[in-house]
């Protein structure tokens, strides 16, 4: 069982959110200083995925990261958990992409991989929050894919999949390769173990560039943005308060009554 997992460095999404600062004159988000940055929490549970796989009839994990200024000990937190492999897309070729560019690499980076049964993705990133990457690189490679995993079995070249909706969860079954995008409801992922950051420090990511793909640079990072952002900007809230006051209790109960039916609240 050869399985693919493409996970994203991202700002920590516990951080204070005072601590975000927006740059407007490139629509960017300023990383907060003192906080580093961590795996994308989804594609942690990806991750646990593909392990429990792995844990119930072997297999090999390839990990997949894309990004600029990737932390190596932020990216190699799969390979602690028990992935086997990590490929990195770093290159500045790669930077400022949108969902289809970012796609569109990952895509191209697991062709270049080659033999895969299944390839897992988080149900969104913790930072744009899109949820298109997967679904996006499924399309690009011709593959059927399943989203909102909770739960996933293989056997017989098919994946049975416990899919997340509103009221509960549907099982679907769908045939091999394929691509599923994990959700939350999956479980926490595992910690790594002593012995898995030792074996993490000693492996050495493969670095690919986008010339090691074959692919164009017109369709990858910000070149190969299909979606212009016109702004970003933290939205501001504003909040009033209004004292309803009486001569006793009883008084001042009536006040509010009268003024919640004024403003239409009762």
């Amino acid at each position: 069982m050869n399985m693919i997992v493409c996970v994203k460095q991202v700002i920590d999404p516990e951080a204070p959110p005072a601590s975000f600062k927006i740059d407007a004159a490139t629509n960017s988000v300023v990383p907060p200083a003192g906080v580093p940055p961590v795996i994308s929490p989804f594609d942690e549970q990806a991750v646990e995925a593909a392990l429990r796989i792995k844990d119930a009839q072997g297999g090999k994990i390839t990990v997949i990261s894309l990004g600029t200024g990737l932390l190596r000990d932020v990216v190699k937190k799969p390979l602690s958990m028990g992935a086997d492999e990590l490929i990195l897309l770093e290159d500045p070729a790669f930077d400022g992409g949108d969902s289809w560019s970012t796609a569109a690499a990952l895509a191209a980076a697991i062709k270049k991989v080659g033999e895969f049964d299944v390839i897992f993705c988080g149900r969104q990133a913790a930072d744009w929050d899109s949820g298109q990457v997967g679904s996006g690189i499924a399309e690009i490679l011709g593959l059927p894919s399943v989203t909102l995993a909770k739960k996933v079995d293989i056997s017989n070249s098919k994946a049975t999949v416990e899919r997340v909706i509103p009221d509960g969860y549907e099982v679907i079954e769908v045939g091999l390769p394929a691509l599923i995008t994990v959700s939350n409801e999956l479980g926490e992922p595992r910690y790594a173990t002593i012995k898995g950051i030792m074996s993490a420090k000693r492996k050495e990511p493969i670095i690919w560039a986008p010339a090691d793909l074959e692919i164009d640079t017109a369709q990858i990072g910000a070149a190969g943005r299909r979606v212009k952002m016109l702004r970003l900007f933290q939205p501001v809230r504003e909040g009033a308060c209004e004292i309803i006051e009486g001569e006793d209790e009883a008084d001042a109960g009536a006040n509010l009554a009268a003024k919640l039916s004024e403003v239409k609240l009762l």
